[in-house]
């Protein structure tokens, strides 16, 4: 028989809610049934819940590298990380912006190679930049870009089952610059990306549209999934409508990688508390794809 395909699961700040999250959600969770196996990665032991240090970040930076040394190895074929601290990863060294862009430097990748995605069943956001300031943001812009990122999206769409995807594609200023009236990047580099885009076949791409109404567009039913110009723009409203059941999917990678939507709340650390729902949904959702 062959082996079971193995996701790595860090435990991100042992002094978060990261090892009460896994510890629950693996009560619910079964690898055999979703034709995986399951690998912690670090541990919590002699940590005290709720009290991050630098110790305890070190102990996360040490099982990221750990999981990326087991990718690269072949002992794990994807990885979802329980939440860091990436203000107290800074204490100990960490110079990336976020997991997501650790993964990438890992593989080789630009922080730009790669693309963060929020998955849920009421809404799917995806984003052109990540953790950069919003001046960054703008600065990065481009119609190339643009496309690059919307094509992964349509792709996941694909392989999670939807047939003929349908992708929004936010504008960057009020009303999607109403115009040219409020700012002409809609016309300049948002246009050009959309007019490329629907000549794909098989798919719908539409836009630039205003960020203040897409999302309830996208969660009625019109949308399968929203392109976001920068970080805010996508998270903020995902967050509002999914953050129980929420999903951070990294795309451009050479494997799947995901984590929960939400942080540590070491306010909730030791308490038995925290909700392992996203968790779940991450574990899930990264079964899925690696056994498709």
């Amino acid at each position: 028989m062959q082996p079971l395909p193995v996701i790595g699961l860090t435990v991100g700040d042992p002094c978060g809610i990261g090892p009460e999250i896994i510890a629950k959600a693996l009560t619910v969770f079964r690898p055999s049934r979703h034709r995986v196996s399951v690998r912690v990665i670090g541990s919590a032991a002699g940590f005290t819940p709720g009290k991050l240090s630098q110790r305890s970040a070190a102990a996360a930076l040490a099982a990221l590298h750990e999981s990326a040394r087991l990718l690269h190895n072949g002992e794990i074929q994807a990885v979802v990380n329980a939440p860091v601290c990436k203000e107290n990863l800074a204490r100990v060294g960490f110079n990336c912006p976020g997991q997501t862009e650790f993964y990438a430097r890992a593989g080789g990748l630009a922080d730009d190679a790669v693309t963060m995605t929020m998955q849920s069943p009421k809404l799917r956001v995806a984003l052109v930049s990540t953790h950069c300031s919003l001046s960054a943001a703008i600065k990065l812009l481009t119609p190339e870009l643009i496309i690059t990122h919307a094509e992964r999206t349509l792709t996941l769409l694909r392989k999670i089952g939807v047939a003929r995807p349908r992708l929004a594609v936010c504008g960057l200023n009020p009303h999607a610059g109403e115009g040219g009236m409020f700012g002409d990047e809609e016309q300049k580099i948002v246009l050009p990306a959309v007019r490329h885009l629907r000549k794909k076949r098989g798919a719908t791409v539409s836009g630039p549209w205003p960020a203040d109404t897409v999302f309830n567009a996208a969660v009625a039913g019109q949308f399968d999934a929203v392109l976001c110009l920068y970080h805010d723009q996508g998270l903020i409203p995902f967050k509002l409508l999914a953050f129980a059941e929420g999903v951070n999917l990294t795309l451009g990678l050479p494997f799947w990688r995901a984590s929960p939507d939400h942080g540590t709340a070491a306010e909730l650390a030791g308490k038995n508390l925290a909700s392992a729902d996203s968790l779940l949904a991450a574990l899930t959702l990264t079964a899925r794809l690696l056994t498709k």
